[in-house]
């Protein structure tokens, strides 16, 4: 089976590298459990999907904690609010 090109691949790879280096901020866990969801069996982009569980093993939690602190974060809500914007989705 040939590895697949993901559409947002060139978009999600900076992404990433921000999230190696970060540290696990509200915004930071949305992005990653965002991404693990886009990736989640995905036959390609192996290198994203390597580098997303080198996030959660760096900060030290489960795909299940990840799913659970960021449901908590977007109960209260706002995590993608801008300044002067209403409320927009990203479904990208």
């Amino acid at each position: 089976m040939k590895e697949q090109q993901h559409p947002q691949y060139n978009r999600d790879r900076p992404l990433l590298e921000n999230l190696l280096v970060g540290e696990a901020s509200d915004l930071n866990l949305v992005e990653l459990a965002r991404l693990r969801i886009r990736y989640l069996n995905f036959p390609g982009a192996f290198d994203i999907q390597k580098g997303l569980d080198q996030v959660l093993q760096k900060w030290g939690i489960t795909e299940a904690e990840l799913f659970e602190k960021t449901r908590a974060i977007h109960a209260v809500g706002g995590i993608y609010r801008t300044k002067g914007k209403k409320e927009e989705q990203d479904w990208n």
